[in-house]
C-alpha cells in the first residue's frame, strides 16, 4: 500500500511540474481596429475597416513568443465611410459578402525578431480562397487596465496582401484600384 502511495505521489509531483497553462486572450471590440488601405486611381489612399471581427490569442510563455492568433471578420460590416462604395464592395465584384461572409486568419507560426517585434505566418482565408501570408507583429506591453483591474495587452500587426491572390475585384484593374492592400491592425487584449 505504501508503495502505492509512493508511486501516486510521484506521479502527482511530476504532472504537477509539467502541466502548462495556456493563456487565453480576447480582443476587446472598443479598443480595437482591422483596417485596409488601397491606392486609388494611383493618387490617393482610401482607408476603411472591418468593425465587426474577434481576435483570440492562445500562448503558454509570458513574452508570446508561442503565440497563436485566430481572427474571424464579417466581409457585410465594411465600412470606407461612403455607404454607395462599401454596397458595391459588399456586392459580387469584391467580397461577395452572401456567398462569403467571413473572412479568417490563423496563424501558423510566430518568429521573434526581438524582445517585442515578431514575424506572424498564418492562413488567410478570403472571398473563398486560403493563402499562406506573412505579417509584421509589434507586441506594445502589458498594464493592468484602471478602469477594469484587468491585466491588458496591446499588439498591432502591419503587412500587405494582394487582392487578385484572393480573387478580390478582379475586374478593377491597378489604375483604378491598387493590387496592393495594406493591413494595420490594432487590438488591446483581455483574459
Amino acid at each position: 500500500m505504501k508503495k502505492y502511495l509512493l508511486i501516486a505521489a510521484a506521479v502527482f509531483t511530476l504532472t504537477a511540474f509539467t502541466t502548462v497553462i495556456t493563456e487565453v486572450w480576447k480582443n476587446d471590440p472598443a479598443h480595437s481596429g482591422l483596417q485596409f488601405t488601397v491606392t486609388h486611381l494611383g493618387i490617393n489612399d482610401i482607408t476603411g475597416t472591418f468593425n465587426d471581427f474577434s481576435v483570440t490569442v492562445h500562448t503558454e510563455k509570458p513574452d508570446f513568443s508561442d503565440a497563436v492568433f485566430e481572427l474571424s471578420a464579417k466581409t457585410a460590416s465594411i465600412d470606407t465611410r461612403v455607404e454607395a462604395r462599401d454596397t458595391h464592395l459588399k456586392s459580387a465584384d469584391f467580397f461577395d459578402a452572401a456567398k462569403y461572409p467571413t473572412l479568417t486568419f490563423k496563424s501558423t507560426g510566430i518568429e521573434q525578431e526581438s524582445w517585442n517585434k515578431f514575424k506572424l505566418s498564418g492562413d488567410l482565408t478570403m472571398h473563398g480562397i486560403t493563402k499562406s501570408v506573412t505579417m509584421d507583429l509589434l507586441y506594445k506591453g502589458k498594464v493592468e487596465n484602471p478602469m477594469t483591474k484587468k491585466q491588458t495587452v496591446g499588439f498591432q500587426l502591419t503587412g500587405s496582401l494582394k487582392r487578385s491572390d484572393f480573387k478580390v475585384g478582379e475586374k478593377f484593374g491597378e489604375a483604378m484600384v491598387s493590387n496592393v492592400v495594406r493591413i494595420k491592425a490594432d487590438g488591446e487584449f483581455t483574459q
